[in-house]
């Protein structure tokens, strides 16, 4: 049973359809084989170039119906890509996809739950947005198993700040941050929280990088996240692709906050693990399902897959 509520449901649809009339023309005379557990969903991908990989993504949040994105992008990816796809979920205490369970503010010693996380280990790549999950250790060693692994990450939204109390992963016997491993952590909301969208800015140096190719207009009515300030600056080993500009209010065509500056949104970078193993990483600070239902958005996250 997933909890959805009316607004959710109608936002569902509104992105369903957005999903459909945004696959640039690719038609889909056929389905893909989809099963599930009773607690994770999984796509047999169809053919096409991510044929035999496959790719795990997590949907673990209070704020951005991550939920109901995660399961349309992973239809994308095994429909039209050809990839396998699993999707996770955080879940409450019955085992209901739930995302109204909040982040431990009050109630420190609760725990979060992600069931099928050992799904990672053979996961070719993971799509991962979550916030504040306080998940048992036996969890959380799944995560440090694959930072390990040098396989690719792509972090969305929240995922900078995707564990309560940070990350508990270490290298070399020293604590390793989110904000080391993803080059950037939230600082706090640049544009106005629920009250100003973001348009995406393609650096224009960095235009032909493979997760822009073909990505025409990037908006999204998720804010522009502040992750860096002059004691911890962008950083050297990143490779910034998009900025965001803030805008005065929540619709597409509104005009930019002028009082705002453009700051990053989207960059590259990779991290070495404890096996000294290479990962390349993506960190999207859009990414929310209604972020997702744009064009922009979408096919950068989908490229990311291929980079």
């Amino acid at each position: 049973m997933i909890r959805i509520s009316i607004n959710c449901l109608f936002l569902f649809y509104l992105l369903c359809s957005s999903f459909v009339n945004g696959l640039e023309g690719q038609e889909d005379n056929s389905k893909s084989v989809h099963s599930k557990s009773d607690l994770w969903l999984h796509y047999s991908g169809l053919d096409g170039p991510g044929k035999g990989k496959h790719v795990v993504l997590i949907a673990a949040e209070q704020e951005y119906r991550s939920e109901q994105s995660m399961p349309m992008l992973a239809k994308v990816l095994s429909n039209h890509h050809g990839f396998d796809c699993t999707v996770l979920f955080s879940v409450n205490e019955k085992g209901e996809v739930d995302p109204t369970v909040p982040a431990p503010f009050k109630d420190k010693e609760k725990r979060h739950n992600i069931p099928g996380l050992k799904h990672l280990a053979k996961a070719d790549c993971v799509i991962w947005i979550s916030r504040f999950m306080h998940l048992p250790q036996e969890q959380m060693q799944f995560f440090y198993d694959y930072f390990d692994s040098g396989k690719p990450l792509i972090a969305l939204r929240t995922a900078n700040h995707g564990f309560w109390g940070g990350l508990k992963y270490k290298k070399e016997g020293k604590n390793v941050s989110l904000r080391k491993m993803l080059g950037g952590t939230f600082m706090g909301h640049h544009g106005g929280w629920h009250r100003e969208a973001t348009r995406g800015v393609i650096v224009p140096e960095n235009r032909k990088h493979p997760i822009l190719i073909g990505v025409g207009d990037i908006w999204g009515t998720s804010d522009v996240y502040r992750c860096h300030d002059d004691k911890n600056p962008f950083p050297d080993d990143c490779t910034s692709l998009v900025l965001g500009q803030p805008l005065i209010n929540l619709e597409k065509d509104a005009p930019p906050n002028t009082n705002k500056v453009p700051l990053p949104v989207a960059w590259t970078k990779t991290w070495t693990g404890n096996k000294g193993k290479t990962s390349k990483i993506f960190h999207f600070t859009m990414g929310s399902a209604r972020d997702l239902g744009n064009g922009g958005v979408r096919r950068m996250t989908v490229n990311a897959v291929y980079w």
